[in-house]
This record gives C-alpha cells, sequence and structure tokens, in this order.
C-alpha cells in the first residue's frame, strides 16, 4: 500500500496544497485532478522521492519511503511529462539502456517485439529525433511492456498519442490493475478503465460558490 499523510507543498511563497492524505492499494487506479500550476507533478514527484515535501510523510508498505529509498525505487516507475530519451539514439538503443540502469535482462529480440507492440513497427532502429511526438512517446511508455515492479505514477502519458494508442495504453494499464498493480496518472483526457478500481483525487478545486 501506498500512504500519504498530512501531505504540503510549498513553491515559492505559495502553498499548492496542504494536509493532503490518500492511499493507493493493489488493483486501484488514482487518477489526479486539477488546473495547471494545483501541484499535479508536484506530488507525483513527491511521491516517487524526487523533491520532499514541506511537511507530511509518505509510506509505502507501511514504511517512510526517505528510509527505504533503494527498496521503494525497486517497487516503483515515474514517467513524467517529458519523454527523457536520448535524440540521438535509436527507440531500441533507448530501450536497452534503460533496462540496463534498472537491471533488466531483456533481449533485443524482445525489445524490438515491444516496440512493435507500441506501434513502432519499421521504426525501430531509426534515431529518436526524426520520430513525431507521438512516437516519441510510445518510445518512453514502451517502458510499461517491460516493467515488473507494481507501482506506476504516470505524468500525463496520454500526450501526443492518438486513439489507438490511447486504447492500447488503456488496455495495458488495466492488465497492470487486473495482476494486482497500483496506478496514480495524470491526465487531462478520459480514462474510461473498466477493470479494476478508479478513483479520482482534485488539487486545487474550488466548491460551487467559491470565489
Amino acid at each position: 500500500m501506498l500512504e500519504v499523510t498530512n501531505l504540503e507543498c510549498i513553491r515559492g511563497d505559495r502553498t499548492l496544497f496542504s494536509g493532503l492524505e490518500f492511499s493507493l492499494e493493489s488493483g486501484e487506479l488514482l487518477h489526479l485532478q486539477g488546473h495547471n500550476g494545483s501541484g499535479k507533478t508536484s506530488l507525483l514527484r513527491m511521491l516517487c522521492g524526487l523533491i520532499a515535501p514541506t511537511q507530511g510523510s509518505v509510506h509505502w508498505k507501511g514504511n517512510n519511503i526517505r528510509r527505504q529509498r533503494d527498496e521503494f525505487a525497486a517497487d516503483m516507475l515515474f514517467l513524467g511529462h517529458l519523454n527523457g530519451i536520448k535524440a540521438d539514439l535509436t527507440a531500441v538503443e533507448n530501450l536497452r539502456i534503460l533496462c540496463q540502469l534498472n537491471g533488466l535482462d531483456i533481449s533485443d529480440e524482445n525489445l524490438w517485439q515491444v516496440l512493435e507492440k507500441m506501434g513502432l513497427y519499421g521504426h525501430e532502429d531509426l534515431p529518436v529525433r526524426v520520430l513525431s511526438q507521438g512516437q516519441k512517446r510510445r518510445v518512453t511508455l514502451a517502458r510499461l511492456l517491460l516493467s515488473k515492479v507494481p507501482l506506476w505514477l504516470l505524468d500525463e502519458p496520454f500526450t501526443s498519442l492518438d486513439k489507438a494508442a490511447v486504447d492500447f495504453l488503456q488496455t495495458v494499464i488495466a492488465e497492470h490493475l487486473e495482476d494486482g498493480g497500483m496506478v496514480m496518472l495524470t491526465t487531462h483526457q478520459e480514462v474510461a478503465l473498466t477493470t479494476g478500481e478508479v478513483r479520482q483525487l482534485r488539487l486545487g478545486w474550488k466548491r460551487d460558490g467559491d470565489v
């Protein structure tokens, strides 16, 4: 279980959120919503340990993530809204390096198969810089097909994808939930998953009548 207690985030002179509390369990998807600047990306970065909260704590399996950095990192995959891939390398080369960095022993044949599943057949050995934005996003999202970790934190995973790719990614996420995984994501698009428990968390939303 992922547990968040009394979490607060201050950036400059602005409090993005405070007193935030929620949990995420096996088979659940948490859809993080909020207007631009409400703190969605900051929250995801806090959850994966990249930035420290002003107040509060994040626990994984009952222990504070700041006291078990290596163990938590081994159980979590974070994909930011930026692709995080090398433009001068091919799609296969990018995945090979990511696998090596994460200690995954994946053959090149499997990497080609994964990229084909992501709709990149015929583009696997091209430099990423010549690919479209949607194709670059597919290269990044291919990591999900290689991941064996239970917790996925995804910042705008559907950005730049066409309908076919959106539908495929929803299937990948649904299968992860069915296998007992957990997903927390932000998106400006509808999430129409039919498996697992989909919950919503809203940041910075005002109630009716608020100014």
